[in-house]
Order: structure tokens, then sequence, then C-alpha cells
């Protein structure tokens, strides 16, 4: 076995390492991830990149079209052939069809290879001919992010931080009136365990309904053909002495680490540790909108999960030896459609602020980072309305719940983030001296000209960070 073990490494690490040459002196390959926590929009940005790189009258802030330096682009069959396709046109045919609908959401691993013929930039550019430069998007489901955290936590860790969270939440009720008699030293009893666990599974559902962030394991809301082994049956146990090796304790504890070693270090191995580049989608807004606690949630997942990555340069030598960092991270605070541009620099700052930690570890290790606020596909218009006497700006769009046209104000965000991000840590109920409202719109009837993809807001500018500089 541990010969079998050693092989396989090797094996990786000769693939890899004639990856990189590959990718060095032939077509060069850019891995760019695609993630978030539920709910943020990774589907529609996948898609509305693919369908604006493939018609880019709406591209201006990327330089290669502006320049004139990209003369084609095409989607090509991904080149992992265990991995699902992602299902580009089915996503692009509910968004802009004549009764439009937001795609489902993410709920597996999925890529899709965009390859460019571009011109070179420089003096012997007319010499060299066109390149190509391939782009695989890869995308994955946020709840699987957040189990990059546990990779880092024996069970005992993980049991008293999620616990001790638990105990602050009225959602955790039913699982905790089970846990509070148990003999966790006692002989495994499965349908105890069984219990244990589906009840866990039913306040993580509950959880992400109410708009919380940390919901590991994210297998347990997306378990796929791993529903019902014992590798998603265990939860949360009180620490007790003395357990033995049949006892509660110790099988819930084998579980989870059969969890981290069959289920997350394989997705860490084989897909996130070969990412180039990463974009993080964030619903800041929904979570100001749930109040103060979502907002520390959310905040909170975002610094564990973010440790995940390796930031760094990308230099020859450094694949070969190290493999591959993730040399750009760009943190976007989704739904930017969603309220008036005036108010997307504040949008902006809170995101920024969230994500301070990670983006200074991301820049003293070599990464270039940056914060900002998109619609991947825009939704709405921009309006002004009269309020006591003064001029409100506001976006009118079509409610996804009725189908009516309405006219939205989501409440002022502060300049200073502070004023959120200070009670959300010391653990306000509300918000004292505002109201923030969030409403779903419905993606617009519309026509598109020949060469513009679909409308949005600031997908030029991320395209242009994540992946100008290979253009």
């Amino acid at each position: 076995m541990i010969l079998n073990d050693i092989a396989d490494r090797v094996t990786r690490g000769v693939e890899a390492a004639a990856d990189t040459v590959s990718e060095a002196f032939f077509e060069p390959v850019l891995r760019l991830g695609v993630t978030g926590l539920s709910r943020s929009g990774k589907t529609v940005f996948i898609t509305s990149l693919v369908a604006n790189m493939l018609d880019r009258g709406r591209m201006p802030g990327l330089a290669a079209e502006r320049l004139g330096r990209i003369e084609a682009v095409y989607l090509q069959p991904q080149p992992d052939d265990t991995v699902p396709r992602f299902d580009f046109e089915t996503h692009l045919a509910k968004l802009t069809g004549p009764t439009p609908e937001w795609p489902e959401s993410t709920r597996s691993i999925s890529e899709l290879r965009l390859s460019f013929k571009v011109r070179g930039g420089g003096m012997l550019s007319g010499f060299t001919g066109p390149r190509t430069v391939h782009v695989d998007i890869v995308d994955y489901p946020g709840e699987w992010l957040l189990d990059l955290a546990l990779l880092d936590k024996d069970f005992a860790t993980w049991s008293a931080e999620t616990l001790a969270r638990m105990e602050q939440r009225e959602l955790a009720h039913p699982f905790l009136e089970l846990t509070k008699d148990i003999d966790t030293s006692a002989t495994l009893d499965e349908q105890k365990a069984q219990a244990l666990a589906g009840t866990f599974t039913e306040y993580l559902r509950a959880l992400r309904e109410a708009g919380f962030s940390d919901c590991a394991p994210g297998r347990f809301l997306l378990p796929g053909d791993l529903e019902g082994s014992p590798a998603l049956t265990f939860a949360p146990l009180p620490g007790q002495a003395g357990a033995t090796r049949d006892s509660l304790w110790r099988q819930f504890e084998r579980r989870y680490n059969a969890y981290r070693s069959k289920v997350v270090r394989p997705f860490f191995r084989d897909h996130f540790a070969r990412i180039d580049r990463q974009v993080v989608l964030v619903d800041v807004l929904e979570a100001i909108h749930n109040g103060p606690e979502a907002l520390e949630d959310l905040r909170r997942a975002m610094g564990e999960t973010l440790t995940a990555f390796r930031p760094g340069r990308n230099a020859f030598l450094s694949q070969l030896l190290r493999g591959k960092r993730v040399e750009r991270i760009l943190f976007a605070a989704t739904k930017a459609d969603h309220l008036h541009h005036e108010q997307h620099a504040q949008l902006a700052a809170i995101v920024e602020a969230m994500v301070a930690d990670a983006k200074q570890r991301a820049e003293f290790a070599g990464a270039k980072t940056e914060a900002l606020t998109l619609a991947a596909f825009r939704a709405t218009t921009e309006d002004k309305v009269d309020h006591n006497g003064s001029e409100v700006g506001v976006v009118r769009g079509i409610l996804a719940s009725s189908g009516k046209r309405a006219a939205a104000y989501p409440g002022a965000l502060p300049d200073d983030p502070a004023q959120l991000l200070s009670p959300a840590r010391s653990g306000a109920p509300e918000w004292l001296d505002a109201d923030y409202s969030a409403m779903k719109f419905a993606p617009p009837v519309m026509n598109l000209r020949p060469g513009d993809g679909p409308p949005h807001i600031r997908l030029d500018r991320s395209a242009e960070f994540l992946i100008g500089d290979r253009l």
C-alpha cells in the first residue's frame, strides 16, 4: 500500500512537470477557479463571462480586445475526461430565452475550456504570428470550499468550535437537545448515529436557508453518490474522556477523518491545488440584509476558507519543484445591479475590509489581489426618486416572486465598513441605526445585438485582472 502511494505521488509529479513544460513551450494553459459561497452567482458569472468573451461588444475594459489583439475565441472540449462539462449553452438559453430564468446553482465540479487566438503586442509580433492561449474555467460549489478548512482541524477541535457556534443559534436547538444527555463513550448505536447525522444535516440546511455561510461539512448538503455512507454519518460531539475504540466518539472521529482523507483531500489535490487564478464571489448584500450575525458568519467563513489558497508567483522552476500557486485572487461582491452605482464604492470597501487579512497574506506571498463590485448579468436599470424632499438612487427591475416591476432601495451603506463589521463582530442582534433590505430580481427579456454579450457591470474589469496579462 505504501509503495503504491509513493508510486502514485511520483507519477503525479512527473505528469505535473510534463504539463508545465508543455504549457511553457507550446500552448499555455491558465486554470481559472470560480467559487463563492451558496447563491453568490457562480453559474451566472461563468455563463456571462463566456458569452461576453465569444461576443465582446460589451468588454471595453479588456485591453486585448480594445487594442484589437484578439483574433478569435472559441469553445473546446475540456481536457479532464473525468470532469463534467459546464453546461454553458443550457444556462445561456435560460438567461436569454423568451421567458428568462436564473440557471440552477452549482451542485458539483464542472469545467469548460475557452481558447483564444491572440496577436502579440511587442515589436516582433508581426513576425511571430498569432498564438493560442487556453483558459480552463473550473466551477465548484462554495460548500466544497468550506471543507478545505477542515484539513487543519482534528475532530475534537472541529466539534468544539461547531458546538460553540450552535449554542448561540436557535436553529440548532433540535440537535443540541439530542446531544444533551448523550454518552459519547458508549458503544456506537448505528440508529442513534444516523439520527444525530440527520438532525445535524437538517440544521445545516436551515442555516443555509437563513442566509448563513458556514455550513460545513459541505457534502452533507450536496452528498451525491456519498449519500448514506459512513463518511457522511457523523456530527460534532461534546468531548468525553475514556472513549474506547468502539465508542460513539471514536467512531465519529474515524468517520470525520475518513471524510477529510477520502473526500476533501482528493478534491484539494486533483482540482483546487492546480488553480492559477481564482475569483471568489460573495453576496455581501444578502448577508447585510440578514443581519449582523449573518455578516459576521460570512466574514469568518471566508477567513477560514481563504487560508487554503497557496498564493504566490508561478515561476517556471517553482511550478516544477513546489507545484502551482494562485497568482491572482479577485474578491468580488456580486449583485451590484441591486443598488445604485453611487453606492458601489461602499460595497467594494466592505468586501475589501472583510478579506483584508487574506489579501495581506496573498500579497506578502507575491500574489496580486483586487476587490470590486460586479453584476455578471445585469437585471435592473437605475433611476432617481424623490424621498422626503431629496433625490434617492434606486434600481428598477422585475421581481422574481411576482413578475411585477418594482423599484428598490436597499438602504444607505456606510462609507466606513467598520460601522457594519464592528457591531457584527461584537454580536449585535440587529442594525441599530439602519434598515437594509434585499429584493430578488428576475432576468429581463432582452434583444442582444450581434456581437454583444449579456449586459453586465465590471465583468470586463474582472476579466482584465484575471486573464488580461496572458492575452
